[in-house]
């Protein structure tokens, strides 16, 4: 498919006057465009721009009974010259791509894939830049989004559809980073099979599994979930919203990817950076006795955790 400019039906009438930029929160507020196409008779077709807008859905479509869906984001930043910069859509493109593989989604291959994303969002900046926040902190976060959409209540990967790319101006998704993010480490649940599973794939069936530990966190006071791993419960994975890192001993290190741990893209350009800076890093399992460990070696911390909160 060639790299041009998709067709455009633009919005009668923005909503923007309606946005309090002083109080975006997190994805609740939505921009005026989307970008979508459709998977039918074996091909991808009618990529085009549109208004943000419900979408029709048969109840019998299989992505809401067998969770046959994947996204990814990224985000669009308004730097102090006033240009607008996207951060590495490329990668976020080849995580889509590998996520559908995992879920048996028909996609085009990944260079073609990386091209229409990047030039979906540069169209949709264009059109909604005033949508773009101004404020430090805030950014506009970019969905994309392809669930299956026929209708059947076989057990089988769909044979149509739809592909979505929508904006939302967002502030911070923490409210609180000024005093850090508090984590509760979760030994009961798991989130990812750490052999076979879905860790690796950005889809719903993850997320899914992480909504009744997020929620305990929370009424405990913790902001997130420490993941460990499926097995034995003992090695750090990453957090419900992010990957993690620790120093340790003047190293910083990093759980390893091994199929359970999404390969975020923050995480590669933290490691490219430590690199570049010539700070020692290492990816490895890592214990959460080991982390506790080093907790309390530190001068002037406490010697008793809250419980299994970090």
């Amino acid at each position: 498919m060639p790299s041009s400019n998709f067709p455009v039906t633009a919005v009668q009438q923005s909503r923007l006057s309606r946005v309090d930029f002083d109080q975006l929160g997190f994805g609740a507020i939505f921009s005026d465009h989307m970008f979508s196409m459709s998977y039918q008779n074996g091909e991808w077709i009618n990529p085009e721009i549109q208004p943000y807008q419900p979408i029709a859905l048969e109840p019998g479509v299989s992505m809401l009974h067998y969770g046959q869906t994947v996204f990814d984001g990224y985000k669009a930043f308004r730097g102090v010259d006033g240009e607008v910069r996207i951060f590495r859509p490329d990668m976020n493109a080849k995580r889509l791509h590998d996520s559908c593989r995992r879920l048996c989604i028909p996609i085009m291959d990944a260079a073609e894939l990386s091209d229409i994303m990047i030039q979906a969002t540069r169209q949709l900046i264009e059109l909604d830049q005033d949508w773009i926040p101004r404020q430090l902190g805030q950014s506009l976060y970019v969905r994309p989004l392809i669930i299956g959409t026929e209708a059947t209540l076989e057990v089988r990967a769909a044979n149509s559809y739809r592909f979505l790319i929508m904006t939302s101006p967002v502030g911070s998704y923490f409210t609180n980073l000024g005093k850090g993010v508090s984590l509760r480490v979760e030994d009961r649940f798991t989130r990812a099979a750490s052999i076979g599973g879905l860790g690796a794939a950005k889809t719903a069936a993850n997320y899914a599994a992480s909504l009744l530990p997020g929620f305990e966190s929370k009424q405990q006071g913790f902001d997130q979930v420490l993941w460990l791993d499926g097995n034995e419960h003992r090695y750090v994975e990453e957090v419900g919203a992010m990957n993690i890192f620790f120093k340790i001993g003047g190293k910083v290190i990093t759980p390893p990817l091994g199929g359970s741990i999404l390969p975020g893209v923050v995480r590669n350009s933290v490691l490219t950076l430590l690199e570049d800076w010539g700070q020692p890093a290492e990816e490895r399992r890592i214990a959460i006795d080991e982390v506790v460990q080093a907790f309390r070696a530190l001068p002037g911390c406490q010697h008793r955790l809250p419980g299994r909160g970090l």
